[in-house]
């Protein structure tokens, strides 16, 4: 993305860097936070929000482990040269940001391989060898230990145990009781590198020894006795070979970061930017941060945007409260958006909103909008925002606009978004608006996109009668005309200077004379804006219910829709349960007969009692079985081919038809004077088969008297009083049950929604019926109620 440094001051990109490093843990994520820039290409994009989202998700498992990585280009500068030496302390630095390294890999390990976070620590290069060496040699402290090599070890040895000698001949010389009056205090201290004794001036001469230094009052001198001059030199002597042994080892140390530093640098910028991930992170759960949906098409359509800069509180925290969301749209086939209103309304805001907004997305950071947004990620952005005023270059307010907007002209094309705040202001309004309708009509040529704000009347004008440019108002309310820091779109707003000028407490003579001066033309003009805003504000709250009751009747159908599921659901399980427990029934049941004839056969010469009491038992075990027979239908029409005139049972009606004509797999059936069709394996033949004109019997329905299917489905009730309309409902629901009707359909219409309720509220008591709700949106929605009904 081509963008300006000034672009990036003017629209307060710099306050957003500071709100994220100062949620980074290390120094380099902070550093690469206030550096960040707008990112190129919409694939670096997509891949930075991606790992940002990710790093959302994970945030309450706690964040990996980064605060001891440290910066490192300066110590790896330092030792590329060959023979460079590095301090302890920058070794220790390089040992932090190594293990670091290392437990990130390990932090990473049982992230999803897909993972993008695990994929940039996968990057990350572990340096063992050198981690380990590091630790043995440097302390926590950045000094050099005993164990980073024998040698240093032995010398440090011999110089504590050769530091306790000497320290413990001065303290018997200290304690001698010829000599302890010569001695200023019981102290050892250190002159030169050599341990020394104060004596007393006036005793010059009577302890032998070299004198190194003496007090400021001339009282005292330091006294190196004879009895540890051979201590003190040795003790020199070493000191010397441990600074020569850990200069070596500083050496050797540094020639092994030397080789490495290509992978230190490399890991120093992948936690950087993991680091910086993680601040993003914690920055958009702040705000409630999304990432809008990226498109190709040049749009924008920000829902319930906020400007990130005015939640912020008291420094660096954040209160999404304080910021108004509106909507910021940009929408085919307008190309140009004109915002208007009154001051301290809220139009530079909104426009720095939609400049500051794509500047965070681009630089891989969600946004404070609702979902459903969509962005597109424009290639170039200009602004002209602010006083362009310049003495040095003697450009006045105007001139300075108009400077940044001939670069704008040369500079905008395809896919460019250009912001302009006041537009025309500055000279006279009807010069100031022709010369801005010119500039807008050759960005649109250009094929640019504008957003702008203004106060002129003209351009105002211009935007409702020109194709391709829509009109924002700042909403006001209509009673107070305080500003609401919304927009609405499709109309113009009033500047209402008055009404801010009265806000602000100017002296009411002053404002009286003011509105003497305007006269009532233009008020009318106001008047007439502030009720288009009164109108769209009415149309906007009427929306909002009407989106919200759709929504409740979607979350109630679907809730319905699955109630009916489970309820389905059990009837099957209930329905294989029986079946199961039936054919165990029968299985035993046949078991039993099986061995009574055995029995009957066996014992076929026995008494009288006891073939009474066998048949006694068959007719008991033929008694468990009855439930299981067929009344009076045992065969189904696929047993026999059904004729024309046979008399069958419709069994999801029970009820009785006579066969008309045979097609395929279907029936046409006559039931009380009205036909319709059915499928062949929903009718049963009669056991004996019965015909019209050969059956000596009267042919009557088995449930219910014959009645059209959808007739009987469905009862309305629209018009009638709720008392009486129960009243029918409940006669309603009696005949469906004694048809065996399974869902039945009521009527109520909507209206003021009492007879719905009342109805609802009816069959929620009915033991009868399992479930009921809303018809498909298709079908009536709201206005029928579906009742489903159970034994």
């Amino acid at each position: 993305m081509e963008i300006a440094t000034s672009t990036l001051t003017r629209l307060e990109f710099d306050a957003v860097r500071r709100l994220l490093a100062a949620r980074a843990e290390s120094l380099p994520g902070r550093l690469l936070a206030e550096q960040l820039m707008p990112l190129a290409g919409q694939e670096a994009v997509a891949l930075a929000l991606e790992e940002v989202v990710e790093a959302q998700l994970l945030l309450s498992e706690g964040r990996p482990p980064l605060a001891d990585n440290q910066v490192l280009k300066a110590t790896l500068e330092r030792s590329a040269t060959s023979g460079s030496l590095l301090s302890a302390e920058q070794l220790q630095d390089v040992s932090a940001a190594v293990g670091v390294a290392g437990r990130c890999r390990s932090w990473s390990d049982p992230l999803h391989e897909q993972s993008r976070l695990a994929t940039l620590c996968a990057k990350l290069t572990p340096l063992s060898i050198l981690l380990r060496r590091l630790q043995e040699s440097i302390g926590s402290r950045g000094e050099l230990l005993d164990s980073a090599s024998f040698e240093l070890g032995d010398i440090r040895r011999e110089l504590r145990q050769l530091r306790g000698r000497i320290k413990q001949q001065l303290e018997k010389l200290l304690a001698a009781s010829d000599s302890s009056g010569c001695f200023q205090e019981h102290l050892i201290t250190v002159r030169n590198g050599r341990y020394v004794v104060p004596l007393k001036t006036d005793y010059r001469g009577q302890i032998k020894g070299l004198v190194h230094d003496e007090s400021a009052s001339g009282q005292t001198l330091y006294l190196e006795p004879e009895l540890v001059l051979a201590g003190n030199s040795r003790l020199q002597q070493l000191l010397q070979e441990e600074k020569r042994e850990e200069r070596r080892i500083l050496l050797q140390l540094t020639d092994l970061v030397r080789q490495h530093r290509i992978e230190l640098a490399q890991n120093e910028a992948l936690l950087a930017r993991l680091d910086m991930r993680f601040a993003a992170a914690c920055l958009a759960r702040e705000y409630d941060g999304r990432v809008p949906q990226l498109v190709n098409e040049p749009l924008i359509e920000l829902r319930s945007a906020r400007h990130p800069l005015l939640m912020v509180d008291d420094g660096t925290e954040i209160k999404p409260s304080r910021a108004i969301p509106t909507d910021l749209c940009l929408l085919p086939p307008s190309r140009t958006l004109v915002i208007s209103g009154p001051n301290t309304g809220g139009k530079s805001v909104a426009l720095k909103s939609f400049g500051l907004l794509l500047l965070m997305v681009q630089a891989g950071l969600p946004i404070p909008c609702a979902e459903g947004s969509r962005l597109c990620l424009f290639e170039k952005l200009f602004v002209d925002i602010g006083d362009q005023q310049s003495i040095s270059e003697q450009l006045s307010t105007f001139s300075g606009h108009l400077s940044r907007l001939k670069q704008i002209l040369e500079q905008a094309g395809e896919n460019a978004l250009v912001l302009l705040d006041e537009a025309g202001t500055g000279t006279d309004p009807a010069e100031g608006a022709a010369l801005v309708i010119a500039a807008l009509e050759m960005l649109q040529q250009a094929g640019a996109h504008t957003v702008l704000t203004t106060h002129l009347g003209q351009l105002k004008a211009w935007a409702a009668e020109t194709d391709g440019v829509e009109n924002a108002a700042v909403e006001i309310d209509a009673e107070t005309l305080l500003p609401l820091y919304r927009l609405n779109y499709g109309i113009p707003g009033a500047s209402s200077a008055m009404a801010t000028a009265s806000r602000l407490d100017m002296p009411v003579q002053l404002l009286n004379r003011a509105q003497q001066l305007l006269g009532e033309q233009p008020q009318e003009g106001n008047e007439l804006l502030l009720s288009l805003n009164r109108r769209q504000q009415e149309l906007d709250i009427l929306r909002q219910q009407v989106e919200l009751e759709r929504e409740d009747a979607r979350r109630l159908w679907q809730m319905r829709r699955e109630q009916l599921r489970k309820l389905q659901e059990q009837k099957a399980q209930v329905h294989a349960q029986a079946v199961q427990a039936a054919e165990g029934l029968i299985a035993d049941t046949t078991r039993q007969l099986r061995s009574l004839r055995r029995n009957a056969d066996v014992g076929i010469d026995a008494g009288a009692k006891g073939q009474v009491a066998l048949a006694a038992q068959i007719d008991e075990v033929r008694q468990k079985l009855q439930p299981f027979r067929a009344q009076d239908r045992v065969k189904r029409s696929t047993g026999q081919p059904l004729e024309v005139g046979e008399f069958v049972r419709v069994l999801p009606l029970g009820v009785t038809a006579e066969v008309v004509r045979i097609q395929a797999k279907e029936a046409e059936l006559q039931i009380g004077g009205k036909r319709m069709r059915q499928p062949l394996l929903q009718l049963e033949s009669f056991s004996p088969r019965r015909f019209v004109g050969r059956d000596k019997t009267k042919v009557t329905q088995v449930s219910q008297p014959a009645a059209p299917r959808d007739q009987a489905m469905r009862l309305v009730l629209v018009g009638q009083r709720v008392d009486a309309a129960l009243q029918t409902l409940e006669r309603f629901l009696d005949d469906a049950l004694l048809a065996s009707l399974s869902q039945i359909e009521i009527v109520h219409g909507s209206g003021t929604g009492a007879l719905r309720k009342a109805v609802r509220e009816y069959l929620a008591g009915q033991r009868c019926v399992t479930a009921f709700y809303a018809a498909a949106a298709e079908h009536g929605g709201e206005k029928i109620t579906v009742a489903e009904l159970g034994n």
